[in-house]
């Protein structure tokens, strides 16, 4: 072959923090292309997209509002992440908390209690972290590949849901539209700032962002999950089960999840329908990457990924453009995180010539 891969025998540690700015950097640049070649003016874009949608009060609660779930998500990915274990099925997760969550006032929606909301709470995070159980038996038992197994859940998760809310979960004062009932007070998560639809899932995010940080720096399990994640030979000698690890990874991410979907469907959406997540759990692995598996990188990564669906939500508004661009951006953003991580790690040979080509 012409060109040879050659991993670096040392990489710049500060590159590792940088390449997300680059893989921005990028993605603007491209974007510049992309608008100017659907015949848009590339500044006009741009502005419609990052400019506009926070130009507001309201408009920054929303960040936080789009925000919440994908924060929430990658939080619990990144943990599993450090450590191998890769669970793409976050957005089957996401539908299962809310499922299993709001179940509790589908059949109990008489009830007026201020425990209702904070037991849906924890149905949620069950629900998600049980369909994320699935996998890690799978794996843990037969060395079923997680990948393949937590994204074939996700479709599972999504006809449940449908059937449900198609079914014994229909609204019967609905007019027969695919809903559930709509979510009493006690049953709705608290509004935070008055006028807005900012409400407490955001500072359960917030929480989220912390306690991780806290795991994974200050305790055995975070340092266990570095070990199995980076050397699981040495873990294995050091007496850490990296089956543990699986299972924990596994479900810590999926309970993280289920809290998400719980917070959707408690908070701005306020019932169950047929689709409630614009595939919040699939974007999330971005975020998680784009902010480097670190809580407070993801905290901002989070919040960048949001802008990218409100940003969407206004340029085709104002502009028509098509709402694909927004997974456009999106997948623009991974593309070039990976291509530069590529870059960091390994280096180009012309085996030709000898010499280096990059």
């Amino acid at each position: 072959m012409l060109l040879k891969i050659e991993k670096r025998a040392e990489y710049s540690r500060a590159m590792i923090y940088l390449t997300p700015v680059f893989a921005l950097a990028l993605t603007l640049l491209t974007s510049v292309v992309l608008f100017t070649l659907l015949g848009v003016s590339p500044v006009e874009a741009l502005y419609n997209f990052f400019i506009l949608p926070i130009n507001s009060e309201y408009g920054l609660s929303e960040l936080f509002v789009k925000g919440t779930p994908l924060i929430l998500i990658a939080i619990g990915l990144s943990v599993g992440f450090k450590a191998n274990v890769w669970n793409i099925g976050a957005e089957g997760q996401l539908i299962m908390g809310a499922i299993v969550g709001s179940s509790l006032f589908i059949y109990f929606h008489e009830i007026d209690s201020v425990f209702l909301l904070p037991a849906m709470i924890l149905l949620g995070a069950l629900g998600g972290a049980a369909w994320a159980a699935i996998p890690a038996f799978l794996k843990t038992r037969f060395n079923a590949n997680e990948i393949l197994t937590s994204l074939m859940l996700v479709y599972v998760a999504e006809q449940i849901l449908s059937l449900l809310v198609l079914g014994p979960w229909r609204d019967p004062d609905g007019f027969n539209f695919p809903e559930s009932r709509t979510f009493s007070e006690s049953a709705d998560m608290p509004i935070l700032i008055a006028g807005t639809r900012m409400h407490f899932g955001t500072l359960l995010a917030f929480m989220a962002v912390f306690g991780a940080w806290i795991m994974m720096s200050k305790t055995l399990i975070g340092f266990q999950i570095k070990v199995i994640g980076s050397a699981p030979t040495a873990g294995g000698y050091a007496g850490f089960s990296q089956k543990k690890i699986i299972w924990f990874g596994l479900l810590f991410g999926g309970g993280m999840a289920g809290i998400a979907g719980l917070s959707e469907v408690s908070g701005p959406i306020d019932q169950i329908l047929p689709s409630i997540s614009p595939g919040y759990g699939f974007t999330a692995i971005i975020v998680a990457f784009l902010g480097r598996l670190h809580p407070v990188g993801i905290l901002f990564a989070g919040l960048l990924m949001a802008l990218t669906y409100l940003g969407g939500e206004t340029a085709q508004i104002n502009l028509g453009l098509p709402v694909a661009v927004t997974g456009v951006f999106q997948g623009m953003i991974l593309f070039y995180l990976l291509a530069c991580d590529v870059l960091v790690h390994y280096r180009f040979r012309l085996n030709s010539f000898g010499k280096a080509a990059s």
